[in-house]
């Protein structure tokens, strides 16, 4: 699996499901209404996660190559491309936010720049405000970029700035904990409902 993580293809893959309900079954509002579930599909929505795959799988080959700049480039075309109608309605489009985000942070502290990573995750955090596992790896991320950070500066001989680093690593991968508990409890209890 890339190193963007499984979260993005299931995500995917959901919309993909979205997708079977046939456009000739629509009203005319581009919006097509699935008979059997009831569930509405967005053309704007399927289309934005198709690109958002698209992008990610160009920036996979990139990183292939070890051309990680190419990548970051096509992750920030991603994010600052259009988005469907009513984008703020879409947890979904949150969430390939949130994800690249967390990509490009990932991708820009392997280059060395800290700084625009710890940017990246502060965006994808306005992208995931609640506790949800796109919340939680935003967290691990800055936690990865920070402990990038720790090393990078250790080389350098700067130890006091270098544990400093290290010490926000701890402190974001712990937030990261609590809330990727929260979401497994959460989701505990919410199946126990279903039952």
């Amino acid at each position: 699996m890339p190193r963007h993580g499984a979260a993005l293809a299931l995500l995917l893959i959901a919309a993909s499901l979205l997708f079977a309900c046939s456009r000739d079954r629509g009203s005319r509002s581009g919006v097509c209404s699935c008979q059997d579930s009831g569930a509405l599909v967005d053309p704007g929505l399927v289309a934005y996660l198709s690109r958002a795959r698209a992008a990610h799988h160009v920036a996979d080959a990139h990183e292939t190559e070890g051309n990680l700049s190419e990548a970051a480039r096509e992750l920030d075309r991603l994010v600052a491309g259009p988005r469907p109608a009513h984008a703020g309605v879409y947890a979904e489009v949150d969430e390939v936010l949130a994800d690249t985000q967390a990509r490009l942070a990932d991708i820009r502290s392997r280059l060395g720049d800290f700084e625009s990573a710890a940017r990246h995750v502060e965006l994808g955090l306005a992208s995931a405000k609640e506790p949800t596992y796109f919340r939680g790896h935003l967290f691990e991320m800055l936690g990865l970029v920070n402990e990038r950070q720790s090393a990078a500066l250790k080389s350098k001989g700067d130890m006091a700035e270098a544990e400093a680093a290290r010490r926000r690593a701890l402190d974001a991968f712990e937030q990261a904990m609590k809330i990727q508990d929260a979401v497994i409890q959460n989701a505990v209890k919410n199946r126990g409902r279903r039952r």
